[in-house]
């Protein structure tokens, strides 16, 4: 391995990112969840000469890290540190409408996942943080140790579809106080009953703890539809998304925004005014290649889904 894929995340689904968004020479881009840089050193790339780049994220060590590996493009890069739920508004503030092009990449990089200390893997014994944003007020800690039984069931049912919400729930609050990642992740293996071998049953736990602290479902619809206000008529939307709750309102959003009336079956004339702003350029999700998933088995659960303003 050279030595940037030894430093830094490796973006997932390149070469279907750059086809989805069309990337030419010149051109106003944005990655409004540019991570480690990945995909925004690609894009870089292949939009040479002439091509700007806004790169966003809430995570203020990610954006150190791709300020330093894009430092050879620094004349065509604005970085900041912002929710992509803001991101007409950044785009305009920052002279980048209208866009030929959005990524939004929804999965979390390696630094995240690898001694961070912010409790986002299961195998950490940092404190139960799993904020993005270190500014933002909510914890996974106060939402474990503070949060009803019946208000945790319906987090780990809602957002991690859990089967075994509810005595998992019940075992965190009799647990009390839970302080760190690592134990958290016993609770939740003894109270589920896991054998090895399988997935970690803390793996959806921590799924759903982290949406809830980040409220990313919410963002995400919001994030959405501001990728559409930024992007000029032709201009592209890519999204990838890693779990199931993710990739259902990604795949309904962009089919509702494909529709020219919203209105129940049978309204007639149209009530709503919706007019469609997106039309599909793939009818189907994209996958990973089988030769990738080999290379990067963490791109294993990656979906992308593409659209074109109109």
């Amino acid at each position: 391995m050279g030595r940037e894929g030894a430093y830094f995340h490796r973006p997932v689904m390149v070469k279907e990112v750059l086809e989805g968004l069309g990337v030419r020479p010149g051109g106003i881009w944005i990655d409004s969840t540019v991570g480690e840089g990945g995909h925004s050193v690609a894009i870089l790339e292949s939009t040479s000469p002439g091509g700007r780049l806004l790169g966003m994220d809430l995570d203020p060590m990610a954006l150190e890290r791709t300020r330093r590996r894009l430092s050879s493009w620094e004349d065509l890069v604005t970085l900041v540190q912002q929710n992509f739920r803001n991101l007409e508004e950044v785009a305009r503030e920052r002279g980048f409408l209208p866009a030929d092009g959005v990524v939004i990449d929804l999965g979390m990089s390696s630094l995240q996942l690898e001694g961070e200390g912010r409790g986002f893997s299961f195998r950490e014994q940092a404190e139960l943080d799993m904020r993005f944003d270190p500014r933002a007020p909510l914890t996974a800690h106060t939402v474990v140790n503070t949060w009803s039984e019946r208000d945790l069931t319906q987090v780990l049912a809602r957002y991690g579809e859990e089967p075994h919400a509810r005595q998992i729930a019940r075992a965190i609050v009799r647990a009390r106080p839970v302080m760190t990642a690592a134990e958290l992740a016993d609770i939740v293996a003894r109270s589920a009953g896991w054998r090895r071998g399988r997935l970690h049953p803390a793996t959806r736990s921590f799924q759903a703890l982290r949406i809830a602290v980040n409220q990313e479902l919410e963002n995400l619809e919001l994030g959405l539809n501001q990728a559409i206000n930024v992007l000029r008529r032709s201009g592209r939307l890519v999204v990838l998304s890693y779990h199931s709750l993710e990739d259902r309102t990604v795949k309904e959003f962009l089919r509702q925004e494909a529709k020219d009336c919203l209105c129940p079956r049978g309204t007639h004339p149209c009530q709503c005014g919706h007019r469609a702003r997106l039309k599909p350029v793939y009818k189907k999700v994209v996958r990973p290649s089988r030769d990738e998933i080999r290379s990067n088995p963490r791109s294993r659960s990656a979906r992308l889904r593409v659209a074109e303003r109109i």
